[in-house]
């Protein structure tokens, strides 16, 4: 490790110098109270910039140890940092002046939902934070001297302000750790009293546009039906009152614009913590929940679908149903399965998105269609064995077919926003009428033992007859270096698949692209950076033909937890990514073609 003054005097010695010779800074420095470590430095002012990361010992940091000794504080500690880091570096961005990227400063910017992000990484010994800078450059010529100011003016003055105990709001700090330990609180009230999800009273649902999450202004407080109101004593907030849904079939009804559809996307973000101000802190739901909708044309292998659907005109196994162009009714089936192997608890459908012959068939259309001639044994038929001997809750938000009714254990109408638990009276309604037939027979929960391998097989298969250094891009589509640090006797592995992300919607490993865009309760174009990354991984070293694809995810997420995010980067540990739910990752992994 060189000093904070050989920093500077190198810096100095490459003054006016072609852009490529910042190259020679990369290294780690003392900075007093911590250490910086310059990773990678871009190729010249118009490219991704540089990334750099700081660590600071904790007894140098000055947190209490009971803010980061259990995993859901410690990720509430660390956004907190984000954020505050965040605040810090927007009121220095830009200030050093220059040609591109010159004088950039930032760090992940944090929505609503509290995430395990790269950005700040506590373990035991230290707090890691992570960043990028754009070097300034005259042109394409080194302006030592803005970067001088940067790294010894304002990086030392934004570490002091968003690194420190010493330098935050005391009481701020404590209420984004106190939420987290109310919400955990929260999450375990439901397992042991067999709930699915939980929505407070005063909370605020709706967003304020398709392109902002922050709450709705003027938006009616949601208020719990009395039959389904309990009360949940928080350590730090007391008594908290709201609606508690049971395990089970979930009925959401109502008319259009009352508020349907906006319930069941509170409760499909619930699987995540938010932070305070956000209207929906204590929404929180079973965080195995999967929302379920009709994807045309998305590709599907070795599932076992004949749960819903068998006995094709053209024979076609539906035990291990595989195709690159799925219907709708399909596409669905394979979600439900899929969800079930990945171990949801709980599936979260709106009408609006299904395919309608997936969901139900009415006797008028089985008179016209008989059984017989229909190979698709819909959603209705099968909701109830799911739940029973599968364990799989379902709620479901329905507007056109009474046939759900009957299968329903809660059915709560949303009235002008309001909720209304009308179960009692439709119950008594469905004795006035006949009952759809409601049972499929041969209900079985498939074994889950299919088998996927990438083409060409995985990087052991491959490494005999591949003898070049690959290289691998990072999360802006730069080159970020060859073999990881150490090569194979360091246990990393090859970054042979080169990753671009295009927002929320897919990325691609070499040029293989992954449609993400139906997977609807990712919250960040983060996690799909790092779904990248886990699934290049994957394909590496984990898809090798043998393991089953439960087998492949368990390891793979096993692998992270112990040994966090450096084996599935290549040089460095990048800032930029977002630990998504191992539900996710089945998702990822199933819609990926290669």
């Amino acid at each position: 490790m060189k000093s904070s003054a050989e920093l500077r005097a190198l810096l100095r010695s490459i003054d006016h110098k072609g852009y490529p010779a910042y190259k020679s800074l990369t290294g780690i420095y003392q900075f007093g109270n911590y250490t910086l470590s310059i990773d990678h430095v871009q190729g010249d002012p118009f490219a991704s910039p540089s990334s750099l990361h700081i660590e600071i010992l904790h007894k140098d940091a000055g947190f209490p140890a009971v803010y980061y000794d259990r995993d859901y504080v410690r990720t509430a500690l660390q956004d907190y940092l984000t954020r505050r880091m965040e605040e810090q570096f927007s009121a220095f961005n830009f200030k050093a002046k220059g040609s591109g990227k010159s004088g950039l400063l930032s760090i992940s910017r944090c929505g609503q939902e509290v995430l395990e992000r790269t950005a700040c990484e506590i373990t035991p010994q230290k707090i890691i934070m992570r960043f990028h800078v754009g070097f300034p450059a005259f042109g394409r010529t080194i302006n030592a001297g803005e970067l001088d100011k940067i790294l010894f003016d304002f990086l030392p003055r934004c570490v002091e302000n968003g690194c420190f105990a010493r330098r935050q709001d005391a009481k701020r700090l404590k209420a984004a750790i106190d939420l987290a330990e109310d919400q955990n609180a929260i999450r375990a009230y439901l397992k042991e009293h067999q709930l699915v999800a939980f929505v407070a009273n005063g909370s605020v649902l709706p967003r304020k546009s398709g392109v902002s999450d922050l709450p709705m202004s003027g938006s009616v407080p949601f208020a719990s039906p009395s039959s389904m109101e309990i009360g949940i004593t928080l350590p730090h907030a007391g008594l908290i009152r709201g609606m508690g849904i049971r395990r089970g079939i979930t009925l959401i009804v109502g008319g259009g614009y009352h508020g349907k559809s906006t319930l069941l996307e509170a409760l499909q973000m619930g699987v995540y913590n938010h932070i305070a101000g956000d209207g929906r802190e204590y929404v929180i739901t079973d965080d195995t929940a999967v929302k379920l909708r009709a994807e045309d044309g998305r590709s599907i292998r070795q599932v076992d679908i004949s749960m819903f659907i068998r006995d094709l005109p053209n024979r076609k196994d539906t035990s291990c149903f595989s195709t690159e162009d799925a219907s709708g009714s399909t596409s669905q089936a394979a979600g439900v399965i899929e969800g079930v192997e990945a171990g949801c608890g709980l599936f979260l459908i709106d009408e609006d998105t299904s395919a309608t012959n997936f969901m139900v068939r009415d006797e008028f259309m089985q008179q016209v269609v008989s059984r017989s001639q229909e190979p698709i044994t819909p959603f209705l038929e099968r909701a109830r064995d799911l739940y029973e001997k599968a364990g799989v809750s379902t709620i479901l938000v329905a507007g056109s077919s009474g046939a759900f009714f009957y299968i329903a254990d809660t059915i709560l109408q949303m009235d002008c926003y309001k909720s209304v638990d009308i179960s009692e009276r439709v119950k008594a309604l469905c004795g006035e009428h006949t009952a759809p037939r409601t049972q499929a027979p041969d209900f079985v929960v498939p074994a889950f033992d299919r088998v996927l391998r990438v083409h060409g097989g995985s990087r052991g298969q491959r490494e005999a007859e591949e003898s070049d250094e690959p290289t691998t891009l990072n999360r802006d589509g730069q080159t970020a270096g060859a073999r990881g640090r150490g090569g194979h006797d360091r246990g990393r592995s090859d970054r042979s698949g080169k990753i671009k992300t295009f927002g929320m919607d897919s990325f691609s490993i070499d040029h293989e692209t992954v449609d993400m865009r139906y997977v609807e309760q990712l919250a960040d174009s983060e996690q799909m950076n790092a779904l990248a990354h886990m699934l290049r991984y994957a394909s590496d070293q984990v898809l090798d033909g043998r393991k089953t694809v439960r087998q492949a995810v368990k390891m793979v997420y096993d692998i992270l937890e112990k040994k966090g995010w450096e084996p599935f980067c290549s040089s460095y540990v990048p800032c930029g990514l977002a630990k998504p739910r191992i539900q996710e990752l089945y998702a990822c992994l199933n819609r990926f073609r290669g």
